[in-house]
């Protein structure tokens, strides 16, 4: 099977799914491919934080010209994954000189489909591209072609929990990548200064505590397989819940919008996460941190990009003035794709990684806050 993922996201997934049981695992670019059984495709689709969707290849071939694709495809034994009176989804992937268009590949790869039932049957499989019983991926990569099944369908970072969102809401799979990134491993209090409507909060405490990111999720595109086995699929899922453990920190949001707190409250009540989780009402640079234990902070603070009126040098300044005067003995993370603006942070960062929010190219940046000064530290060592 391949999980596919996030620029950068690699290494994680390729972490998750050894962790997971994973065999012959193996890193692409924005995937990762493995080999498992069926229950294990449905222990990926449920436990996996960083995967996109999880693809399993039922066929490979070259393609040199459009026949190439319309004959190989038509020649798979389609029969055995749905009814003449099933429905379908075909989307495409392409690099490839012939193959430029992806709408095009993808009619094509359905016409193969159609055609070959209506040949054998009289009948044909008609399209449904919302909520179809077997949805099909095509990939083209010069002159290699990949037909794949979806298993996942919807892509997985729609976890469910969701119900209300901000103007530039962080997608979940990022989020949860981001965190993993951080290092955070929930042995400590964990802090998201900005936190919108509260989807790093909600993430962070999955990871603490081990909960199966994909709980909450209506369904999954397996589950309109023939081959579609409830009981096992049960006993995955117990089995992923009987290894969450306790956690015994603290996890804190703030926003200054009362609009973002309330949605924000909502999605972790949905998620089945307040006990864990407190969010509060407050502007970040008028705080200071309570206590001397050790923080870690996450956080996707506004990049200039959507709302016109953020004074970006002000405010990421402001950033690193809180971070210095109020947040001592802290890990802060953030992310941004203005990389004039953490300039203005007036901080140096001890690392820098290079992702992407959806098409923005952005930086991940940690800085260490210490008790007393940077000196003082070092002279203590």
């Amino acid at each position: 099977m391949v999980a596919k993922t996030l620029f950068g996201f690699e290494d994680i997934l390729a972490k998750e799914l050894t962790q997971l049981g994973a065999m012959d695992v193996k890193k692409g670019v924005r995937n990762v491919s493995f080999v498992g059984d069926k229950g294990f495709m449905y222990k990926t689709n449920m436990g996996l934080r960083t995967a996109i969707k999880i693809l399993k290849p039922i066929a490979e071939f070259r393609v040199h010209r459009e026949d190439d694709l319309y004959k190989n495809i038509k020649q798979l034994p389609w029969e055995d994954y749905l009814s003449s009176s099933g429905t379908i989804a075909v989307d495409a992937t392409v690099h490839h000189s012939i193959f430029t268009h992806t709408k095009y590949t993808a009619l094509k790869a359905k016409d193969a489909i159609v055609d070959r039932f209506r040949e054998n049957t009289g009948e044909r499989p008609n399209v449904d591209l919302r909520f179809p019983d077997l949805k099909i991926n095509i990939h083209i990569d010069r002159k290699h072609c990949t037909v794949s099944l979806d298993t996942s369908g919807e892509s997985l970072h729609k976890r469910g929990y969701k119900t209300a969102t901000n103007i530039a809401p962080i997608n979940e799979v990022l989020a949860a990548g981001l965190i993993l990134m951080s290092g955070w491993d929930g042995q400590c209090d964990f802090m998201d200064p900005m936190c919108g409507s509260g989807t790093i909060l909600a993430e962070a405490a999955m990871i603490a505590c081990n909960i199966p990111p994909n709980l909450m999720r209506k369904e999954f595109a397996f589950e309109r397989w023939s081959d579609w086995n409830v009981d096992l699929f049960e006993k995955i899922e117990e089995s992923l819940l009987n290894k969450t453990r306790d956690f015994h920190y603290k996890i804190l949001g703030y926003d200054k919008s009362p609009s973002a707190v309330r949605k924000a409250k909502d999605n972790i009540k949905n998620a089945h996460l307040e006990e864990f989780i407190t969010i509060k009402h407050e502007d970040f640079f008028k705080t200071q941190k309570a206590g001397t234990d050790k923080l870690h902070m996450v956080f996707n603070p506004p990049y200039g990009e959507r709302l016109e009126n953020l004074n970006v040098e002000e405010f990421y300044g402001q950033i690193g003035t809180t971070l210095k005067h109020g947040y001592p003995n802290t890990n802060a993370w953030l992310i941004t794709s203005n990389l004039e603006a953490l300039k203005y942070i007036g901080l140096r960062p001890s690392r820098k990684i290079k992702v992407f929010n959806a098409k923005l190219e952005s930086r991940f940046v940690k800085y260490e806050m210490y008790e007393g000064s940077r000196k003082s530290k070092k002279q203590e060592a």
